[in-house]
């Protein structure tokens, strides 16, 4: 006798569940192709990835367009850096550090204290280094010299940092992501594919210069006589880094982000590129590799796939509403309504649907008092020849509170003898 009948079971049920075992992969498979479907794109065009988690986003959006293991915890390894970064602009923007402040460059900063093989940008003790070059270090050749010294300079102390990154990445949902240092060199720094696209997108948003700053320069050369602490006698002779985001010099319109690597993690990119009025973040984590040469072909090879199955199947789209015609409002203090979208007009269309475009307007055409602010009141319906593309909810601008009670028994009479409310 089986073990599963010995408790009771029925070999029926025993089958069943063997069989459903077996289906799984298949309704996953089912489950990616109805995804597809949503936006008719061809299973074909869907791009193959070799990176283990991958995500494709609409910037403007933020409507997911490709995504592989999305929610895989990987070290971002030197995509932490851009966290720093991050921290380091909302310094600035506080008022509490100038991009044109001196940073402190201690001796447990600079290359003979980090790791072998670690990606410098050549700091020493004693050099007049200013935060916007920090910045540049961190960005171009991906100095974890750079990052200590910053993180140091704006909390005190390594663990004081982390403690932030933390806290920023709660605050901006990021539920799957950790940080434990500031450069990316340990494995414990964790995040997924999707927490990491959705911080590049408010990165992005909330800091538009760091494209053009940052992240799309082609060199660093660095240090100069400039920077070389008091009494250096000797000469000038500066070290010349490239850009390690090979994306920026031969893909047409990327301007970021950033790539990564330790052994832990694998081959790590950031990226984000811009035509015309679409622009696309595109988050690749854990990309194979033999060695730094093939890791980095490998990754430019699939980050190009995923950014051209976007450019050449999706465009972001910012329709224009002309007018919403108010609601009149029965039985309160005002009699009109005034109505607005409750997010951004903004969404992700099929390229091909793109010109093709109409909008609904499905909306209550009375309502009765008390209205609260943000109330939904309709909706906006974008589709393309019958498809619905995007709904977006129409909510009331203000409170309308009732009116006083001899006004709203006046309302009432006329509601009805005419029948009640009209409706769309």
């Amino acid at each position: 006798m089986s073990e599963y009948a010995g408790k009771g079971s029925n070999p029926s049920r025993f089958l069943a569940s063997i069989f459903f075992l077996l289906l799984i992969p298949f309704l996953a498979a089912q489950a990616s192709e109805e995804r597809l479907a949503l936006r008719n794109i061809d299973i074909e065009a869907y791009p193959l990835i070799s990176a283990r988690a991958a995500i494709l986003m609409d910037a403007a959006s933020g409507d997911i367009l490709y995504e592989k293991n999305p929610d895989l915890p990987i070290p971002p390894a030197s995509l932490t850096k851009l966290m720093t970064i991050h921290l380091a602009f909302r310094e600035v923007e506080a008022g509490r550090l100038s991009l044109d402040d001196y940073i402190p460059i201690l001796k447990e900063d600079c290359a003979p204290d980090l790791p072998y093989r670690s990606s410098l940008m050549f700091l020493e003790a004693g050099m007049r280094v200013r935060l916007r070059e920090l910045l540049v270090g961190l960005a171009i050749p991906s100095g974890n010299d750079a990052a200590l010294a910053l993180a140091r300079a704006i909390s005190g102390s390594l663990e004081g940092f982390a403690m932030e990154m933390n806290a920023q990445a709660r605050e901006m949902g990021l539920s799957s992501t950790v940080f434990v240092e500031p450069s990316g060199l340990s494995e414990r720094n964790m995040t997924t594919a999707r927490d990491f696209a959705n911080f590049c997108r408010a990165y992005v948003r909330e800091h538009p210069q760091a494209l053009k700053e940052l992240h799309s320069l082609s060199e660093i050369r660095f240090p100069l006589l400039e920077h070389m602490p008091p009494g250096y006698g000797g000469r000038e002779r500066p070290i010349e880094q490239k850009n390690r985001n090979s994306l920026i010099f031969d893909y047409p319109g990327c301007d970021g982000l950033k790539t990564g690597y330790i052994d832990e993690s694998g081959y790590n990119i950031a990226l984000t590129a811009e035509r015309g009025t679409t622009r696309f973040i595109a988050v690749l984590l854990g990309g194979p590799g033999s060695s730094t040469v093939s890791g980095s072909v490998i990754r430019a090879e699939n980050g190009k796939k995923l950014l051209d199955y976007g450019f050449d199947n999706f465009q972001t789209l910012r329709p224009q509403i002309v007018s919403l015609r108010p609601v009149r409002v029965w039985k309160g203090k005002r009699k009109n309504l005034e109505l607005r979208p409750e997010s951004e007009l903004v969404f992700t269309a099929r390229r091909d649907e793109a010109g093709k475009i109409v909008c609904d307007v499905i909306r209550d055409k009375e309502a009765l008092a008390p209205i609260s602010k943000g109330q939904e009141m309709g909706e906006l319906v974008f589709s393309a020849e019958g498809r619905i593309v995007k709904r977006i909810k129409l909510v009331a601008v203000e409170d309308i509170p009732a009116a006083n009670p001899l006004a709203r028994l006046w309302d009432g009479i006329i509601l009805f003898f005419r029948g009640g409310l009209k409706r769309t």
